[in-house]
């Protein structure tokens, strides 16, 4: 069977069997292709080894790309070709004895309470499009959902009288996370604003683009890179984080970490555990400008 053939199969196998999300799937094809130009196109599945992998291992490394990205396309080479040896298109797994490399441990950045309200401030307007920003800012900094689970929300799945939203996160899990009274009156008022019936149908998406289509991540980065720009925030910003924000500031004023694990839909707490270390330097800094004998 010819490379591609395999690469297909594999990506279906993910999709139907392993309810891989589209993000997955989409990372795990770039990652598949870089790895056989790598090889050339003369390359043969029962000719790579362990050697081979490392060789590309080794050309990633040279190429100054995050240990993170690197562990991704290991990952990646370890599920397909387990996937090729249970399928008995290849006799053994290559890449099952490398080690994973560590991830650094980079501390998520986040917003302060104050640029928080400034970049919430930056939305004020009567236009439409000013009413759904406002929505999608105070929606990701209240529920600490991911961009993805935000564009992939439909109308019928966020119910304004309870405060309660049902996202489809990854490997399409179902969680419902509650929003605050400010979230939920600015979607109230963006829905308001919509023609009506606009948000009537089942499958109807929530947040709306010109053409009155759903949304793309892409936009919604767009959208918080104007905001930020308007608010005169100088830090990087991105969908993720206000999801860091949410994570930190919840910590911050006393909520455990397991409820904040629940509410970002980790599956491990090891994952969550990373803010902890937030919360723990900004005490420090606390301590060390406002004790007396810091």
């Amino acid at each position: 069977m010819s490379v591609d053939k395999c690469i297909v199969q594999f990506l279906r196998f993910l999709e139907t069997e392993k309810n891989a999300s589209p993000h997955t799937i989409k990372n795990y094809r770039s990652d598949l292709s870089e790895f056989f130009r790598f090889l050339g196109a003369e390359a043969s599945l029962s000719e790579i080894n362990y050697v081979t992998i490392r060789r590309f291992l080794a050309h990633l490394k040279e190429r100054e790309f995050l240990r993170s990205t690197i562990s991704r396309k290991l990952a990646c080479l370890k599920s397909f070709f387990k996937y090729l040896t249970r399928e008995h298109l290849v006799n053994a797994n290559p890449a099952s004895g490398i080690a994973t490399p560590k991830r650094e441990r980079r501390l998520p950045s986040f917003l302060e309470t104050q640029e928080i309200e400034h970049l919430l401030e930056s939305t004020q307007g009567d236009k439409w499009e000013m009413k759904r920003d406002r929505a999608i800012l105070e929606l990701l900094y209240s529920s600490g959902i991911r961009v993805s689970e935000l564009v992939g929300l439909n109308a019928s799945e966020i119910d304004l009288l309870s405060s309660l939203l049902k996202v489809k996160g990854k490997g399409k899990k179902e969680r419902i996370v509650p929003i605050g009274s400010c979230a939920a009156q600015a979607i109230k008022e963006y829905l308001d604003m919509l023609p009506a019936n606009a948000s009537d149908e089942k499958l109807t998406p929530l947040f709306l683009n010109r053409q009155k289509t759903r949304l793309t991540d892409r936009s919604v980065r767009r959208i918080i890179l104007k905001c930020a720009k308007r608010a005169s925030i100088k830090k990087e910003i991105s969908p993720h984080t206000l999801r860091h924000t949410f994570a930190t500031h919840l910590l911050d004023r006393g909520a455990d970490l397991r409820s904040v694990q629940e509410l970002l839909g980790h599956a491990h707490l090891s994952t969550t555990q990373i803010y902890t270390h937030v919360t723990a330097k900004r005490l420090k800094e606390a301590y060390d400008q406002a004790h007396p004998r810091a």
